[in-house]
């Protein structure tokens, strides 16, 4: 089995000299160059998702605060139910963007355009069947009242299809673009959002509407920064490989929608309220999740140069990030669920537990990642159905399938035997048992990644992040509770200023770390002579 040797001492300051010399490099080159003419900035592409996903977090809230106040628990429920039924008609929405990211990333020719067009006609043909389910659907759920949300959803289905197609191509050659696109369409939800919900008083409609205009707002962005690349031939032999490679991608999706029905098992046997309740402390904990991006451009760059030196190095950057923003959101879990609504501070225990299932998540997915990244299987712009059952993607793949067998019988019997009708309840348990299975699965997968890449686990550097992140989760926890959304970011922003200045503090690297990016900000920033 591949088991290419990693150098577990390269450090975060060698590391970031390397992509600034890049940087330098590129900033000087003429403008107008093809994607593939310039490399991957890992380090730069992971601070720029990263900022923007952490922005993007300003504006999320935002976003969440007018829909949440303007409705009812049970019509927040209704429209996290609408996304959780989408899903299912967008089972294949990421399977050719999987491969076609792979293809375009080892400079295959037509490679982007191919998969969007693919992606395409496949969107069309799944909304094709939704739409004519939508009145049957709504029907059985006793939300017949909001049919033209559901509707409205399927417009949003076709956008996320060509999304998830641009930004393979984006992520395999320029993935700090992937941040600047995250940006244009948060800002442009907000304002389309606000028109509609405060001034025209409709929440629901207006939420779904800004949210499907910001996203074609994005598409746009996204097609002028590739149409150099619409010019290529589409190659259709690429569409027989994907198609082959895609029953893999096809059978993952299929065993996490299956996990999914987790989801719609909370909303029926608990309530839509438990549904809006569980949508409401996740809006909080899938900001851990967002440190990941700090490594968005590592999966790209191992499939094209196939080097692995960078791993722990990456490694190191998630978790300088994802540990923090996991001891802050324990620390102080109602007061961070206040900023969406007063009442929300009853369900800081379901935080607390969401939180530490993002944190599992995070890190695996990074793991994911670098699985997929050292697999060599399509190589040679050929998939092999027989390598392909044999290879450590299906493996992965798998794991969704023990999930879920593990999950639904557990979370049935508990929902209708423990917490019928009982939101806060039901969304523990469910909380409860999601987490402890991913855990369980978790260990499965480091067992995989054992057995295919060595990594060194930067232990020394991870007990430095463990400790600041603990002295400053014990200061916010001893601050009196907080009921004003204002003083709660307040104190949180203190909280990330002492876990930085304490990680300083016993850390050389990490002060290092600090100065080369402010030396490179200055740089950016200084007038051109």
């Amino acid at each position: 089995m591949f088991k290419p040797k990693l150098y577990s001492k390269f450090s975060i300051i060698q590391f970031l000299e390397v992509q600034i010399k890049y940087l330098k490099n590129v900033m000087h080159e003429p403008k107008g160059e093809q994607l593939t003419k310039k490399p991957i900035r890992l380090q730069y592409s992971g601070f720029v998702l990263f900022g923007a996903k952490m922005l993007s977090v300003a504006t999320g809230m935002i976003f969440a605060v007018l829909l949440i106040r303007n409705i009812t628990d049970e019509q927040y429920g209704i429209w996290s139910n609408v996304f959780d039924l989408a899903a299912y008609f967008m089972l294949l929405a990421t399977a050719f963007p999987f491969w076609s990211g792979r293809f375009v990333a080892r400079g295959k020719q037509g490679a982007l355009k191919t998969g969007v067009v693919a992606n395409l006609i496949v969107a069309l043909i799944s909304v094709g069947i939704f739409i004519p389910l939508v009145p049957a659907i709504t029907f059985a759920l006793n939300v017949e009242a909001y049919l033209i949300i559901y509707f409205i959803a399927s417009a949003q289905m076709v956008e996320l299809y060509l999304i998830n197609a641009l930004e393979a191509g984006l992520r395999a050659e320029k993935p700090q673009a992937l941040g600047y696109g995250l940006l244009i369409e948060e800002v442009c939800k907000i304002i389309i959002a606000y028109v509609l919900i405060v001034k025209f008083n409709e929440p629901l409609l207006g939420a779904m509407i800004g949210l499907v205009t910001a996203v074609f707002i994005q598409i746009a962005y996204y097609m002028k920064l590739l149409s150099g690349q619409f010019s290529d031939k589409i190659q259709w032999k690429y569409v027989r490989e994907w198609l082959k490679g895609s029953i893999i991608n096809i059978y993952y999706l299929i065993g996490a929608q299956i996990a999914a029905i987790l989801f719609i098992l909370l909303f029926v046997f608990g309530g839509a309220a438990s549904r809006g309740e569980y949508s409401a402390a996740t809006t909080i904990a899938s900001i851990i999740s967002y440190s990941i991006f700090l490594s968005f451009a590592l999966y790209p760059k191992l499939l094209a140069e196939n080097s692995v030196e960078h791993v722990p190095t990456s490694l190191k950057m998630v978790l300088m990030f994802a540990i923090p923003m996991t001891a802050g959101a324990l620390a102080i879990p109602g007061s961070l669920l206040i900023i969406l609504r007063q009442t929300y501070s009853e369900v800081a225990p379901l935080l607390s537990v969401l939180a530490i299932d993002s944190f599992i998540a995070t890190v695996g997915s990074f793991f994911i990642w670098v699985v997929f990244g050292v697999e060599k299987l399509d190589e040679e712009a050929k998939i092999s159905i027989k390598q392909l059952m044999k290879s450590n993607i299906f493996k992965v793949y798998t794991l969704s399938y023990i999930h879920a067998a593990i999950t639904l019988p557990i979370a049935y019997f508990v929902l209708t035997n423990f917490a019928l009708n009982q939101p806060l309840a039901a969304a523990m348990y469910v909380a409860t048992i999601n987490m402890a299975t991913r855990f369980a699965m978790f260990l499965v997968l480091c067992v995989i990644v054992y057995k295919t890449v060595r990594i060194s686990i930067p232990w020394n550097s991870i007990a430095k992040y463990v400790f600041a992140s603990a002295v400053m989760a014990i200061v916010l926890f001893l601050i009196p509770h907080q009921e004003s959304s204002y003083l709660t970011l307040g104190i949180t922003a203190m909280g990330a200023i002492l876990y930085f200045v304490l990680l300083m503090a016993i850390d050389k690297e990490t002060r290092k770390l600090v100065s080369i990016i402010w030396q490179e900000i200055r740089s950016r920033i200084r007038p051109k002579i």
